[in-house]
């Protein structure tokens, strides 16, 4: 039997210590295995000390028996110029807690939030204008590239954490980084929330239960754009037409989520506005957008990625079994997953795929009885252009399952009732 492997990202903080001891707490009698993952910023001068005294504490708790292994990574490269520290700092964390994750077997990573810390995403997404996504704020649990990120304390007080700290008299770090300016959560902290908090001490709950409720709307707006896009949209364009006959808030929806499978992430608000008051059947138009731009022709509207983005990555392992969005950093986009009665690969096929570029000998199978053929012919047979080819070819057993552009090899097609999903390579 496989050794059952969790991880916990530990920065060394209070409420990530806390987090780690409690973990412990109820791994050791299950038997499995906890990793003290500790990501290394270099945004402060005290960060080598903090990956020392990570280590430290993680070396004292394993000598009392505690099932704990401390892993850390250093990153080597900070934010671009003019990039936001926060922004990079927060994707960077995340691509190095799930590499760390991932090597060493583990697909369950757990996160420090709690209550405060919605209330404040909230907040803060309220203050930049966000819709009804980003007023969820924080999922309680998400599977996303292959790892299932959960925050297990995301109705916990602060103060329930503090008293948790000190009954078990944790020693942790404070991060001086928390009281820099530059950083709208920390202004958010030391200006807004204490006036705020003595103005309505319920602050804290409110706001996080507003968050919950926003995360029912965003949940019940999707099943309305699943019932929408397939009626106004194919997989590779949008039926004008037909989108404009569904009412303003229904078309709206439908078109953010049209985008969002095409772009693999959220649409720009100023792009959305322009398409609802732009699109036409009548009209041939073109719009910028991330990576690419939108073209309307012949009452279609598709999205065309710019075809330099096409590039070589290192071989990544994958699970696309599960619904939702699925990012590769490395080869710089991601797969749309969703569930499908027939036509789709088998979620147990889908578990464990391997993404890796294009060898010579590729062949594809376009449907039950035909030749498998070369890719190049498939692709010039299907009239793929050469923006679709781009990404990486997806591989069960070391045979290829899945191609951009193409789609699932007929070979690979689940049997009809068989749990499967279908999915589709956008870029970032």
């Amino acid at each position: 039997m496989a050794e059952r492997v969790v991880a916990v990202a530990f920065s060394g903080g209070r409420d990530s210590t806390a987090l780690l001891h409690a973990t412990l707490a109820v791994a050791q009698p299950l038997g499995v295995r906890v990793l003290a993952l500790h990501v290394h910023h270099g945004l402060s001068a005290h960060a080598d000390g903090w990956l020392r005294k990570g280590d430290d504490v993680c070396r004292r708790w394993a000598r009392r028996g505690l099932p704990v292994q401390f892993v850390a990574q250093v990153l080597e490269q900070g934010p671009a110029r003019g990039e936001s520290v926060e922004s990079w700092a927060r994707q960077a964390r995340y691509r190095a807690l799930r590499q760390m994750a991932l090597d060493r077997g583990a697909d369950l990573v757990l996160l420090a939030h709690h209550r405060r810390d919605q209330a404040e995403t909230f907040l803060l997404q309220a203050l930049r204008g966000g819709g009804v996504a980003a007023l969820s704020a924080m999922p309680r649990s998400i599977r996303r590239d292959g790892v299932t990120w959960a925050r297990p304390w995301l109705s916990e007080s602060r103060e329930a954490i503090e008293a948790y700290v000190r009954r078990h008299r944790l020693r942790h770090i404070d991060d001086d980084t928390n009281d820099d300016p530059r950083f709208a959560r920390n202004r958010l902290r030391a200006s807004v929330w204490p006036a705020l908090q003595q103005a309505f001490p319920d602050a804290e709950a409110a706001l996080a239960n507003a968050a919950r409720w926003a995360q029912e709307a965003a949940a019940g707006l999707d099943e309305w754009a699943a019932v929408d896009l397939p009626a106004v949209a194919t997989e590779d364009a949008l039926d004008i037409a037909a989108w404009r006959s569904l009412t303003p808030a229904r078309r709206s929806n439908a078109l953010r989520a049209w985008l969002r499978q095409r772009f693999g992430k959220t649409a720009p608000v100023s792009l959305v506005a322009r398409l609802q008051d732009e699109l036409s059947e009548r009209a041939s138009m073109r719009w910028p957008a991330p990576a690419g731009e939108l073209r309307s022709y012949r009452g279609r509207l598709r999205y065309e990625p710019d075809a330099r983005r096409r590039h070589s990555a290192p071989s990544v392992w994958a699970d696309l079994s599960h619904s939702g969005v699925h990012e590769f950093a490395a080869w710089r986009g991601g797969f749309v997953v969703e569930p499908v009665t027939s036509n789709g690969l088998a979620v147990t096929m889908a578990a464990r795929l391997l993404l890796r570029d294009r060898h010579a000998g590729d062949r594809f199978q376009a449907g039950p009885g035909r030749p498998p053929r070369s890719l190049k012919l498939q692709y010039q047979s299907a009239g793929v252009p050469a923006w679709q080819r781009a990404g990486p070819i997806v591989c069960h057993d070391g045979v290829p399952v899945f191609v951009p552009g193409l789609g699932i090899d007929a070979r690979a097609r689940a049997v009809d009732g068989e749990p499967q999903v279908r999915f589709v390579w956008r870029f970032d």
